[in-house]
């Protein structure tokens, strides 16, 4: 019996992973992306012989790539080299007021209490315990499953789990939630960050999203090679399992017939026949009919008011005087509510945005070249699609990121040359039909997270996987996308149906 053929569209990190894990089960796998190299918002921004990660800058949940790996028979460690950080963060509001957060709670708990006192050292360890279990009662009945809805989430969390679950609070909000633990406002805009993880508001998202501080305390590393070499290490082991990767490669269409997906055809006319389809774009360029109008009705992308934070980042290889730079850095604005009124109810860029720079010579200790990589991001929103974001636009963005750098100490001199500007116009061409929305839906209201498709589209043969399907955003949450993706495609297909991996791929033609 012929062996069974999947095309996957887009070599983001999901895709890869789905790769990957099809590709070891014995399919016949094309990966097709669009762009020269892989990796989908895992980017790298070339700047003269420098190269700078350019989306997603933090290394968390170690055991999901552990996982991944060790399913395709292999070590994590024989392709990654992964360097723990004692230093989570360096925040800083002023000059004066700086805080570092540590992976370590005994260490965090000290920090705070001789930067805000006892009281808000006791708060942040409840937090913690807090979001302990947040997290315990959302891994398995949510995070790991398949299609979770409320019903199976109490279901799976069982009686003996209700008390965590209701230390979820759904209901309540993260800002009102982290109230219930900090009366420093600065400790309420630190901890409430954590929704723009996924690109949400701290004033919106339910108070679930309080254990992303629970998953940095478990680790963050850094990963020699940058973000980047992850996805190139999935890639290279998909292609050892027989995978095929071909970049340049843009889907115009993905075909159907009686009903059932059955391949797609590139830009340049070429078809490629498929038993099974996973698309790894963002699932709005499915229903907004960028992939033909066959499989618009596959699943529900996000609305214009749905959509989650864009950003402009600054991608530079710049002198940095005054501040003593980590690897990851938080600027606060003095407004947060602002902040986020100005991005979700009037779509503008803020006045005075947080700024987060990600110094990518640097790891636990302030040493740095003379000019060193640095990514520079404020949040932004996703209207990419319908907003010019001009020149003088982003330059009045530019020169107030670098009042606040310099309010809080640092002095940062780039050269135009040496920089590249990226705005939510220019996430839109690079993601087509999100606005420049970095992760799906926003996570605003306590349904949001449920309302995310699952990998089983409305269309036969069609998969779903990518960060604007469940579980969520983020690099861990999107890999394991892809794993349910490559699990919904084995389930469309009986075991007697694969043949030997030795078979014939065949199935290309072009027009």
């Amino acid at each position: 019996m012929a062996q069974k053929r999947v095309v996957i569209v887009g070599a983001g990190i999901a895709g890869l992973v789905a790769g990957l894990e099809l590709a070891s089960a014995g399919f016949a796998v094309e990966i097709l992306e669009r762009a020269a190299q892989p990796g989908g918002k895992m980017r790298h921004i070339p700047i003269g012989d420098a190269r700078i990660d350019g989306g997603p800058t933090v290394f968390t949940m170690r055991w999901v790539f552990e996982d991944i790996f060790a399913a395709a028979g292999a070590r994590l460690e024989d392709h990654l080299k992964l360097t723990p950080l004692e230093i989570l963060a360096r925040h800083a509001w002023s000059e004066t007021e700086r805080l570092d957060l540590f992976a370590d709670i005994d260490r965090s708990a000290d920090a705070i209490g001789s930067f805000a006192g006892a009281t808000e050292a006791r708060g942040y360890r409840d937090f913690c315990a807090r979001a302990k279990r947040v997290y315990g009662a959302l891994e398995r009945p949510f995070i790991r499953a398949d299609r979770p809805s409320p019903l199976t989430l109490v279901r799976g969390t069982g009686l003996s789990g209700m008390s965590d679950l209701l230390a979820v609070s759904p209901f309540a909000t993260l800002w009102a939630a982290l109230g219930e633990h900090f009366r420093d406002p600065r400790l309420r805009q630190l901890f409430g960050r954590y929704s723009t993880y996924v690109g949400s508001s701290p004033f919106r998202c339910p108070a679930t999203l309080m254990l992303i501080a629970h998953v940095e305390q478990n680790g963050v590393w850094s990963v020699e090679g940058g973000m980047h070499r992850v996805a190139r290490a999935v890639g290279e082991l998909a292609q050892k399992k027989g995978a095929t990767i071909r970049y340049n490669a843009h889907v115009a269409k993905i075909r159907t017939a009686q009903s059932r997906v059955c391949g797609v055809t590139l830009e340049d006319g070429t078809e490629i026949d498929a038993d099974a389809i996973v698309s790894n774009a963002d699932v709005a360029a499915l229903s907004t009919g960028r992939f033909g109008p066959a499989v618009r009705r596959a699943a529900l992308g996000a609305a214009p008011g749905q959509r989650s934070l864009s950003a402009v980042t600054w991608a530079t290889v710049a002198r940095c005087e005054g501040f003593p730079l980590l690897r990851h850095n938080v600027f606060f604005a003095r407004d947060y509510p602002a902040e986020f009124d100005a991005i979700f109810k009037r779509g503008e860029i803020p006045a005075e945005a947080t700024v987060y720079i990600c110094a990518q010579d640097r790891g636990d200790d302030a040493k740095a070249p003379d000019k060193e990589r640095l990514l520079c991001l404020i949040n932004a929103p996703a209207k990419g699609d319908t907003h010019a974001f001009d020149e003088a636009e982003i330059e009045k963005c530019r020169a107030s990121m670098l009042a606040l750098l310099k309010r809080c100490g640092l002095t940062l001199t780039t050269e135009p040359e040496a920089t590249v500007t990226t705005s939510p116009r220019g996430f839109e061409q690079l993601f087509p039909a999100t606005g420049g929305a970095l992760y799906g839906q926003a996570s605003h209201g306590w349904m949001a997270s449920f309302q995310r498709p699952s990998a089983h589209s409305k269309i036969p043969g069609l998969h779903l996987a990518g960060g604007s399907v469940h579980p969520g955003a983020g690099v861990p949450m999107a890999a394991l996308s892809g794993r349910l993706a490559a699990q919904s495609v084995r389930a469309q297909f009986d075991s007697t149906s694969r043949s030997a991996k030795t078979a014939t791929r065949g199935g290309t033609r072009t027009a």
